[in-house]
């Protein structure tokens, strides 16, 4: 989902719906601002929480978790022989493949993965464990 038009996504119907439940949830008006209470709750806006999906679904891959056909999909670049002496072969970043077709191939999920992973900081992507990576990802 992530990478589709506004329009196609429809975050605004979803968005406002979650907005809704929390002013119910804590009884506030409709002028009152949500961003506070979404925070008190532990939520995510509807775009944050694709990307959060997303990055889980790249850590699990990448730690034999996740899917077997997702996760060969995805290439680091210390899995490159020759980027291997390269210093960015000591960071996590991974390789986002080439595609020809904005439309379609910038939505594939190699490729969008590669570019939520490479965008995260390095103490978020070196985390050792799923849900300490959870817990930064989150924060």
């Amino acid at each position: 989902m992530t990478g589709l038009p506004a329009y196609q996504l429809d975050r605004y119907r979803l968005q406002s719906a979650i907005n809704a439940a929390a002013r119910m949830i804590y009884r506030a008006s409709r002028r009152d601002h949500v961003s506070s209470l979404l925070k008190e709750l532990h939520w995510l806006r509807v775009l944050e929480r694709i990307e959060f999906k997303l990055c889980a679904l790249v850590h699990k891959c990448l730690n034999g978790n996740g899917p077997a056909y997702l996760a060969d999909s995805l290439q680091r670049v210390t899995d490159i022989q020759s980027r291997r002496r390269l210093r960015s072969s000591s960071s996590s970043t991974m390789i986002v493949p080439v595609t020809r077709r904005a439309t379609l191939g910038d939505r594939a999920f190699p490729v969008v993965a590669a570019r939520a992973w490479n965008g995260l900081p390095d103490y978020v992507t070196s985390a050792p464990t799923y849900s300490s990576f959870r817990t930064a990802l989150k924060t």
